[in-house]
């Protein structure tokens, strides 16, 4: 179908007040998307709680951004939540108004982690940040007033490519997850393969920013082989958290997106797929512009709550539906 109206207002902006990413050095990516965040993403939702605190890593202490969506003496279920921006880009603040909106409606606390970008740090850093904290939780989580046996996961593009590495980690380490909420994760390097070069180059994310992001991240060029680069390539799924899985229709991850829930599937595991029809790479945060992303996060909202609520129903789920 044709593009949504919103989504063209959204690229029609960010051609007017910015170059296109692979034009920018790392420093400056960051400082554009800094200055879309104050226009695209508006006002964030109230909420009861919000903190930052440090949780103990590998390599130092990780930063973390804790939400809390309502008092109560109750342990609330967490959803540990990666953002978005190639790996080069974004931070905390860039999705302060994505995650009060996913606590309020996923009535769950959600840890926001601060983890090491590249090229300062390239890949596995950000990897092993967002395990630690994970793994933290799975421990500690009481310390949030949260539930550590109701975790879930869940990031954006390539937050949602961590959110899925870190799920099969999980599952490898006998950690269960509640869901893996996979915001148009990056989920395989296809660069080799790319998608439609038309698809690339009029809906925002081209193929020279995939490379831009890519080649900021990735300093071993065998790497793109590694699953945990590119969970498509893991050799087993089974076992893995249930999913919920957002796409769009105009995004050209779609095909490796899409298929990525298909092979979860094929592996048995319980998944949510959900094609957003007319949306491109990135509308979810565009809440001042795009209104289908508050229908998204009311969506992804129900998901949470279900599977924190009825994880044994999981068991038995997969749909697919645009």
């Amino acid at each position: 179908m044709p593009m949504d109206p919103d989504a063209q207002a959204l690229l029609t902006m960010m051609a007017e007040r910015g170059a296109p990413v692979h034009e920018l050095t790392p420093s400056a990516a960051r400082e554009q998307q800094r200055l879309r965040t104050s226009w695209a993403n508006g006002t964030p939702e109230r909420i009861t709680e919000v903190g930052d605190r440090t949780v103990p890593g590998s390599d130092g202490p990780i930063g973390i951004r804790v939400y809390r969506p309502r008092a109560t003496d109750d342990a609330l279920p967490v959803l540990a939540f990666f953002h978005g921006g190639g790996w080069v880009t974004c931070d905390l603040d860039s999705h302060e108004v994505l995650c009060r909106a996913l606590a309020n409606r996923g009535d769950c606390v959600v840890v926001s982690v601060d983890y090491p970008l590249a090229p300062e740090h390239p890949f596995p850093a950000g990897l092993e940040a967002c395990w630690s904290v994970v793994t933290w939780l799975s421990e500690n989580a009481s310390e949030l007033g949260a539930d550590s046996r109701r975790i879930a996961v869940g990031g954006d593009s390539a937050g949602g490519n961590l959110a899925a590495v870190v799920a099969l980690r999980a599952r490898d380490a006998g950690l269960r997850l509640a869901l893996q909420l996979l915001i148009y994760p990056s989920t395989d390097y296809r660069l080799d393969t790319p998608p439609d070069e038309q698809t690339a180059s009029e809906y925002g994310l081209t193929l020279d920013g995939l490379r831009f992001y890519y080649g900021h991240y990735l300093t071993d060029p065998a790497d793109v082989l590694n699953p945990e680069v590119s969970p498509f390539r893991a050799p087993d799924l089974t076992g893995s958290a249930p999913a919920y899985v957002v796409s769009c229709e105009l995004d050209p991850l779609r095909p490796e997106i899409e298929g990525y829930a298909a092979r979860l599937v094929e592996a048995g595991v319980p998944v949510t797929s959900r094609r957003y029809l007319g949306q491109i790479h990135g509308f979810v945060r565009a809440t001042a512009v795009i209104k289908d992303s508050w229908v998204a996060l009311d969506e992804m909202g129900h998901a949470l709550r279900a599977a924190f609520a009825h994880p044994a129903l999981n068991a038995a789920r997969s749909e697919t539906f645009a």
